[in-house]
Formats: C-alpha cells, sequence, structure tokens
C-alpha cells in the first residue's frame, strides 16, 4: 500500500470515513456477521474491552459491588409488570416464542437491560433492612433491535454491557449511591483518557421508568456528543410492581428505593475515535493489549545477536509487569512501524547492533511520533515515565476537545450567527421550562436538547445561574446545553 493510499484510507478530517476504515484496519472488530449489527469481538479488540471491564470490575469491588450474572431470556410476564419500562423498550426487543417445534406458553425475550430480570429475584433476596443497601453488577451482553446505521461499538444489536444495580432503605442512600457512581466514572474516565459532561436528561428523554436519568456524555473529534452511560434513580418504581420489600427497624415493610449505573462497548469507540489521528488508533497505556513493542533492528551479520538480546529484553520487561510484544517476523523495520502505529501501541522500542554496543534504547512514543536514547540500565524509570506522559497527554488532549467544544451563547440569533461561522460543538444557554421554546431551540439550533450540566462532576446538583431563555428571553437560572449527537 502506498503513502497516498494509506492517507486517502485514514484522513480524520473525514471523521465518519476514517472511524469506520481505522476500526478494521486495526483489527479492532469483524462486522461480516450474517446478523446486522451483531458484530465478532477480534482478538485484539477484546483484550481492549477485557482490560475496560477490569478497570469497572476494580472499582466496583472496591466500593462494595459484588458481581452476578443474570439469564439472557426474561418472561414476557415479568417484562409487562412495568409499564413505563415497557414503553421504552417495546419497539427494540427481541422475542422467543418457540422452543424447538414448540410454541412457548409465555414468550421471552432477549434483554435489553436487566431491571425485569434481576428485580423478581431481588424480591427474594431482600427481607430485612440487614440486607440493606443491595449492591450488585454484571457484563453481560444485552439485544437491541437498533433500526438506525450500525457502527462498529457505537451503534449496534448486540451490546457488551456493564450494569450496576443497587437497592437502598431510603431515597438518601440512593442519592449517596448516585453521587458514588459519579466518583467511579470520574476514576474509570482518567483511567481511559475520557473527559466527558454529566449531564441530566430532560424528562421526556430520561430512561424508561426512572425518576431522573444523569448521562455521562463526552464530545468526539466530529464534534457530536456519545453517551458512554448513565445514571439513574428510579425512587420505588420497579420496588413497587416487583415487591421488593424490606422490615424495617420500625418492624414495618417499606418498598426499598433503587438505582443502576450502565455502560457499554462505546467507551472502546470514544478512544478509537477521541485519541485515533491519520496513522490509525492511539491506546491509552492501561488498556492497550500492548504496551510496548519490541523492534529489532537487524544487521546481516549480528542478526542472531541482536534477537537474542531482544528476547531478553521482553523477558526482562515482563517480569517488571509489563504488557509487551516481540516483533521478530521477517519483515523491514517500516512495515512493523506501520502496522503497530496502526493498532496504537503506546511505545515502540528499537534496538539494534549499535544501541547494545552503547547499552541504550530507543523509546518511540505513539502519541507524539517522537524518538528519545535511553540507557537499558535505567529501563523501568524511563518506562514508567514514558507510559505516563502518554496517559497524560493524551487527556490533555482530549480535555481540549471539549473544552473547546462547549459555547455559552445567550439567544437563538446568537447561536445561530456562530454556527453560520463555521463553528460546531455544544452550546450552553438558558431554558424558562417551557416545551416551546424547547422546541423552537432544537429547530433553530438544529441540535437536540441533551439536558441539564451538573455542578462539580457528580455533586447531584444541577448548575444554576442567572440569565434569560434563549428563545422568549425571561429570566431564569436553568442551565441546559443542546448538542448534534450519535
Amino acid at each position: 500500500m502506498s503513502d497516498d493510499e494509506r492517507k486517502i484510507v485514514l484522513d480524520k478530517s473525514e471523521f465518519s470515513d476514517w472511524y469506520n476504515n481505522v476500526v478494521e484496519v486495526a483489527g479492532l472488530s469483524e462486522k461480516r456477521y450474517p446478523v446486522k449489527g451483531m458484530n465478532v469481538w477480534t482478538p485484539y479488540g477484546w483484550k481492549i474491552m477485557q482490560f475496560i471491564d477490569s478497570i469497572i470490575r476494580r472499582e466496583c469491588d472496591a466500593t462494595g459491588h459484588e458481581e452476578v450474572n443474570f439469564p439472557l431470556l426474561i418472561p414476557k410476564t415479568e417484562f409487562q409488570k412495568e409499564k413505563d419500562h415497557i414503553k421504552g423498550f417495546d419497539a427494540e426487543v427481541y422475542w422467543v416464542t418457540h422452543g424447538g417445534l414448540n410454541e412457548l406458553d409465555v414468550p421471552l425475550l432477549l434483554r435489553p437491560t436487566s431491571e425485569t430480570a434481576m428485580y423478581p429475584i431481588f424480591s427474594l433476596w431482600v427481607r430485612s433492612h440487614n440486607d440493606l443497601p443491595l449492591k450488585t453488577y454484571q457484563i453481560v451482553n444485552t439485544f437491541r433491535y437498533e433500526t438506525k446505521m450500525t457502527r462498529s461499538f457505537i451503534r449496534v444489536r448486540e451490546i457488551h454491557f456493564f450494569e450496576a444495580h443497587t437497592c437502598h432503605d431510603s431515597f438518601e442512600d440512593a442519592e449517596r449511591q448516585i453521587r458514588e457512581d459519579c466518583a467511579i466514572m470520574g476514576r474509570v474516565g482518567k483511567d481511559l483518557c475520557l473527559p466527558y459532561l454529566l449531564i441530566k436528561r430532560p424528562e421526556w428523554d430520561k430512561f424508561a421508568g426512572a425518576v431522573y436519568t444523569i448521562g455521562v456524555d463526552t464530545l468526539m473529534p466530529s464534534m457530536k456528543t456519545l453517551q458512554l452511560g448513565s445514571i439513574h434513580q428510579y425512587r420505588e418504581n420497579f420496588s413497587r410492581p416487583y415487591d421488593i420489600k424490606y422490615e424495617g427497624q420500625d418492624a414495618q415493610f417499606h418498598y426499598c428505593h433503587q438505582t443502576t449505573y450502565g455502560m457499554s462497548e462505546r467507551l472502546v469507540g470514544a478512544i478509537v475515535g477521541i485519541h485515533g489521528d491519520d496513522k490509525g488508533v492511539i491506546l491509552p497505556p492501561n488498556i492497550a493489549p500492548f504496551q510496548f513493542v519490541i523492534i529489532p533492528i537487524l544487521a546481516k551479520d549480528r542478526t542472531e545477536m541482536v534477537l537474542e538480546e531482544a528476547k531478553k529484553l521482553l523477558n526482562e520487561m515482563r517480569e517488571m509487569g509489563y504488557r509487551v510484544k516481540l516483533d521478530d517476523r521477517d519483515q523491514r523495520p517500516g512495515s512493523k512501524h506501520y502496522d503497530w502505529e496502526i493498532k496504537g501501541v503506546p511505545i515502540r522500542i528499537e534496538i539494534g547492533p549499535r544501541d547494545i554496543e552503547k547499552g541504550t534504547l530507543v523509546f518511540a512514543r505513539r502519541d507524539l511520533s517522537t524518538k528519545s536514547f535511553i540507557k537499558r540500565s535505567d529501563l523501568k524509570v524511563e518506562a514508567d515515565r514514558a507510559l505516563n506522559q502518554v496517559q497524560d497527554e493524551l487527556l490533555r488532549r482530549a480535555q481540549e476537545i471539549v473544552e473547546k467544544g462547549v459555547r455559552d451563547v445567550d439567544s437563538l440569533d446568537d447561536g445561530i450567527k456562530l454556527l453560520g461561522s463555521g463553528w460546531d460543538g455544544i452550546i450552553r444557554t438558558h431554558w424558562c421550562g417551557e416545551m416551546d421554546c424547547a422546541g423552537e431551540m432544537e429547530k433553530g439550533l438544529d441540535r437536540t436538547f441533551l439536558g441539564f450540566p451538573m455542578n462539580d462532576a457528580g455533586s447531584g446538583e444541577e448548575e444554576k445561574s442567572p440569565g434569560n431563555c434563549m428563545f422568549c428571553g425571561r429570566p431564569t437560572e436553568t442551565v441546559v446545553m443542546l448538542s448534534k449527537s450519535y
């Protein structure tokens, strides 16, 4: 493949085509499975997802959640118990109506999410106030009949999904749980180098059955927002139809207050889209299948010696705890460099005869395309430093995208002028609370009403400031955001 062909294939200025191409050439997902929107996880893509899962497990385990695994199939009778939930998912459900050749007495569905699978069992597990809080999570596949154009990781029909479900003895304790979820998201986002906004959804866009929903939204280089996850406050909306009650210290029975917190494989899509460039993917070291790749620089009469040293280096770094790959294929170094740049390995290490003689190594950072010489004796210190630098740089760049992608606008006319100037992104403004004004704002700006930004990344309070409604001009303190979204 020529350099010109590579540039055409991986031109990030054409983000939509670039994204599809880079997922394919980096070998992250196989979309040729004969069911649309149900893609195959390739070995490399699956390793990335598994490292993300391990970060989520670490955070949940540390905060007292226990992992469970519920069945895939849900009886229609259980699904129908919560009416709002049915309305929210009815058009997206996959139904199972036969077992072999026999029609089922009660149709089953593939879980679109797991409330209706888990809560009948929660009603058996929760009896007393001593059983609370009940904090569970699972990492499973969910199924939704997506009718829009599918896109790897971002919009699929079989979704790799994390979901935490909790039960509490009071609304206040459920609110504490939501603040904890926001803190967990903060740590996960830092590990993945993904900045985000916590935005409470408007009433018409909250999760089916929730009292309120907080969306976790990041901003892609296309200037469209991508919802990475969501946090839901249910109060008693599910505990009443599913009879999840506990006996309190007052010897009376009370319905539980419940919350959920969910994220999906969209995290991979965000990492690809935000950090990648015209050379391919750039992976944060914390979730890279290989943090380092060793490239031997061979000379005709010293091939065996260089390969032997490269193998020693491989074993040495593995003993230090790094994830390392030795590329000893019979190919030119330039071809190997190209392959590993596409896959986004954070650090490439080159070792040749001169490096061996001098006791040095060449470190090439994927994020900056720079090279540096380090002493072999300083390997551990320099390797740690390099990984931390890549991690910090990727987060800094991503934060810059969000910071530049949000603008404050006072009036609809000002918003239209701003968008007409060529700027694209999230508009922060004020809203009086009237539906007609919200509709006019969406129409005039050609953007979706995203919701209400939260203060202090998880304080539980919406951002407030004095201003005037963008459309009608009435005084208000309600701050809202509008954006184009995936």
